[in-house]
């Protein structure tokens, strides 16, 4: 099964993403995992390490897939 996580960082945008990416993922295929980059500020380094830019943003074996804009990176390290 493939992992896949969703990083977000909670605004708006990133919580309507998670929502509707996470609903439509087949969960027969792929065992997602949601990080909430401002409550779990540990992670944010492992973010970065798998190439995430901005937020909400899905990693799947190691393939990052942006999704719209709410934030950098560089904001939520503020």
């Amino acid at each position: 099964m493939a992992q896949a996580v969703f990083y977000h960082a909670g605004c708006p945008v990133c919580v309507d993403a998670e929502r509707l990416i996470i609903e439509y993922l087949d969960k027969t295929k792929v065992d997602p995992e949601v990080v909430h980059l401002g409550q779990d500020r540990g992670r944010i380094s492992e973010a970065e390490a798998a190439g995430v830019k901005s937020v909400p943003a899905l990693v799947i074996e190691g393939q990052v897939y942006h999704i719209n804009f709410g934030a950098s990176l560089e904001d939520v390290k503020k």
